[in-house]
Order: structure tokens, then C-alpha cells, then sequence
């Protein structure tokens, strides 16, 4: 099958600072420039999207040289730190925002999920924003009726489809956004990290239908997300971006290897604080540590026979509702996702936070991990609404077993990861 995205020579530039400083002199010499028939003098200049460093230039290249081919069909993932370009290059492809230099060619029509409210109207119903959508898609109304009834049914939201969608919930708009732009007739689906937003049950039902689209509908997918095992069970492909550049195009596997290895050797050779100045700055939360500690510990080997804790501090900048700290325990090679957690799971009510400095401390019991390598991530989020840390901050957990009775029995070559306390009660029937 030919390719129906092109991305030739695709760069993005941004000026910095406060809007207006300077911009009428700026704007000034590049329209004397175009005049006169010559190059814009700024795009000569410019920063790589380093957003851990000060640079020496007003201007930035959130996109940088990116060339790539898409073939019909083809589930690309496209995955990379905060910051690396992902959003910017999803916008530029479906024409929400101009490139500087470059372009692409795009063969069919294209709906894209980038943000919750992007392309629905908060005045309109739901059922209005689903005609308006296939509206802009070219659709006739025919062709959007067939598909109303099902596009509803996926979404769950029958109740409120002739409630403006202003009065959604951010869950709501998400799973009928997606309803919409997975069943309305498009060659191309393009879907942000917006998916997060959703409950568990629709994030897996949202993948499967990507999936189904693509399969069977020749539907060509662009999907970024910061869950490795989301992209490695759906794409065929994976783009893996770093500063605003193309950092690796190829197989999932190797691409995810690439990206881990990578994330790996920043965790292992940058100390904590340096990690810290290169998170993106929020309004409401700011990490402040993240350690891990085990009595008699050997450096940075951890044993399975003893209890292991992980220390959290923060500062809560702004009074905020539903915020949720939390960690995932990840495979380090495969960077599969063995459980996650958040300080939270057993209250019974979304609490309130007022702002001030906190510490969150969990503890891993004893024989819980078994002999491997692990990864832990902190994650971050507001509840419902968006992740604040989800892949930026991720730290090595090398644990050994120092007991013979597992190597005695065995354990280290059974199928898993995880060792847990099992009551078992034997006696004779």
C-alpha cells in the first residue's frame, strides 16, 4: 500500500516570551524580506527544543527537520518526554496550526482528538457536535445517520446527547469525541494523549477500536500515549521524538527499547535534582524528592526479604481538588507495567488539598518483587482531568535475593515478576 501521510523537511519554529516584546520589529523585517523575495532572516536562527537548558536565542525549534512516511493502514506510536514535540507535530498534521518550513502531504480526510473540547462547540448538544463533525469531515447527513445510533452506544452517553456539551464532565466529552472521530468516515484518526482522561474500562475499549479500525477498516492511526504497553499490544511502527527532532522511526520493539535504554541512561547518570529542573513547571503541584530506602540496603541493590519504601515530597501551589500521587513497578526491559498505585485507592471520596509541603511514604513488603530489574515511575495526576507526571520521573530498582530458600525452591525461574503473601490452609477431607 502507498504512503498516505508525507512529512518532508516538517520544522516548527516559536518565538519566546511575552507577546508583543519586540514582535512589530520582527514582523516588520520579515515582511521587508518577503518584498524583496528573500528567506525569513529568523528562520536561520533558533534553539533545539531543549527545555532543560537557558539557550542563546529568542526563537525555538519545537520541530526540527522531521521527514517520515506513513502507509495506509498502519498504527504509528509516537512517544518521547514531555516536551519533545509530539503535540506539536499532531497539530501541524492536522492543520491546527501552519509549519514553518516543510510540509506534508496528507491522502484522505483526517479527524483528530488532541485536546478534551477540541472540535466540539460548548453551546451545541452532543447530537448537534456529531453532525457538525461529520459536517467538516464532508459527510453528507445520511452517511452521519447510519453511524449516530453506534457512535452514541460506544460512548455511553445516550442520557445527556442533547445536553450542551458544556455541561459534560471531562470523561464524557472524551468518550464522545473519540466515538465521533473513530466512526465518522476518515482515512487518517489521530489521537493525542487525551485518552488518559477516560476510565480504565474505556481507555481499553478505545484501544481495541483503534485497532479494529485499522485492521479492518484500512484506517491509518497516529496514536501518542506515554503507556509503553499501550503502544506496543496496538502499533505496527513507533516514531520516538526527542527535542523536537526524529530520535528513531522503525520496529515497536526496537523503538521502545530505544526509548526505555534511553530514559534509563538519564535516570542512571543525571542525579535527582538535575531531574527535577527538567520537569515542565505546573501551576498546582511541584516535586520537591523522590527516594527509595531499605534498612541495611547495599547502595543502590535492594533485597527481596525486606520491606522497601518510597518517599515522595512536594508543595501544593494553588488549592486544588482530586490530586493523586502515586507509582507504577515496571519490568526494566520490557518496561511492562506490573501494578500501579495512588495514596488514595482506599478512600472512599475525592479530597480536597490546601497548599503547603508534603511528604507521601509507601512501603512495598517484604518478598513482594522476586530477583529482577525494575523501573518505578512517578505518577501525578488531576483527577479525571490530566496527568501532571506520567514518564518524566523514573528511577532504576535493582532488587537481589540474599535468602536460599528461594533459590532452594526455585522462584527465580517461575513465570512472573511478583512473589505475594498467599494464605493456604491444608487438611484432610
Amino acid at each position: 500500500m502507498g504512503a498516505v501521510i508525507q512529512v518532508e523537511h516538517l520544522s516548527k519554529q516559536y518565538r519566546l516570551g511575552l507577546v508583543g516584546t519586540g514582535t512589530l520589529r520582527h514582523d516588520l523585517n520579515r515582511w521587508w524580506h518577503r518584498v524583496l523575495g528573500k528567506e525569513d532572516p529568523y528562520l536561520k536562527i533558533g534553539d533545539v527544543n531543549d527545555r532543560s537548558s537557558k539557550g542563546t536565542s529568542d526563537y525555538v525549534w519545537a520541530l526540527k527537520d522531521i521527514n517520515f512516511e506513513v502507509p495506509q493502514g498502519e498504527v504509528l506510536g509516537i512517544i518521547g518526554r514531555n516536551g519533545a514535540g509530539k503535540s506539536t507535530l499532531l497539530k501541524v498534521m492536522s492543520r491546527t496550526t501552519a509549519p514553518s518550513i516543510g510540509r506534508i502531504r496528507i491522502r484522505g480526510r483526517v479527524a483528530s482528538l488532541l485536546e478534551v473540547g477540541t472540535g466540539f462547540h460548548p453551546e451545541l448538544t452532543g447530537k448537534e457536535n456529531v453532525y457538525l463533525n461529520g459536517a467538516i469531515l464532508g459527510m453528507k447527513k445520511q452517511e452521519i445517520d447510519c453511524k449516530f445510533d453506534e457512535i452514541v452506544d460506544f460512548a455511553g452517553v445516550e442520557r445527556y446527547i442533547d445536553t450542551p456539551v458544556k455541561r459534560y464532565s471531562s470523561g464524557m466529552y472524551v468518550r464522545l469525541a473519540f466515538g465521533v472521530a473513530a466512526h465518522l468516515e476518515s482515512e487518517i484518526l489521530i489521537v493525542d494523549e487525551v485518552l488518559a482522561v477516560g476510565d480504565v474500562e474505556f481507555q481499553k475499549k478505545s484501544l481495541g477500536k483503534m485497532g479494529e479500525v485499522s485492521r479492518n477498516g484500512g484506517k491509518t492511526v497516529l496514536f501518542v500515549s506515554h503507556n509503553m504497553t499501550s503502544i506496543g499490544s496496538l502499533c505496527n511502527k513507533v516514531l520516538v521524538m526527542k527535542d523536537g527532532q526524529v530520535d528513531f522511526h522503525g520496529e515497536v520493539k526496537s523503538g521502545l527499547n530505544h526509548y526505555i535504554n534511553n530514559m534509563q541512561h538519564l535516570a542512571d547518570t543525571t542525579d535527582l535534582q538535575d531531574i527535577l529542573r527538567r520537569l515542565p513547571q505546573d501551576e498546582y503541584f511541584e516535586l520537591l524528592g523522590f527516594d527509595m530506602q531499605q534498612e541495611e540496603s547495599d547502595g543502590d541493590m535492594y533485597v527481596t526479604h525486606r520491606p522497601i519504601e518510597l518517599v515522595f515530597s512536594y508543595r501544593i501551589l494553588k488549592p486544588i481538588t482530586g490530586l493523586r500521587v502515586g507509582f507504577e513497578v515496571m519490568e526494566k526491559k520490557s518496561e511492562l507495567t506490573l501494578f500501579s498505585v495512588f495514596h488514595d485507592d482506599a478512600y472512599q471520596e475525592i479530597i480536597p488539598w490546601s497548599p503547603g509541603v508534603y511528604a507521601s511514604r509507601a512501603t512495598l513488603d517484604a518478598n513482594l518483587l522476586r530477583e529482577a530489574s525494575y523501573i518505578i515511575n512517578l505518577t501525578v495526576c488531576i483527577h479525571n482531568v490530566r496527568w501532571i507526571l506520567n514518564g518524566q520521573v523514573k528511577l532504576p530498582l535493582e532488587v537481589r535475593n540474599l535468602v536460599g530458600i528461594t533459590a532452594l525452591y526455585g522462584f527465580e525461574k517461575r513465570p512472573g515478576y511478583l512473589l505475594p503473601p498467599i494464605s493456604w490452609e491444608n487438611r484432610s477431607v
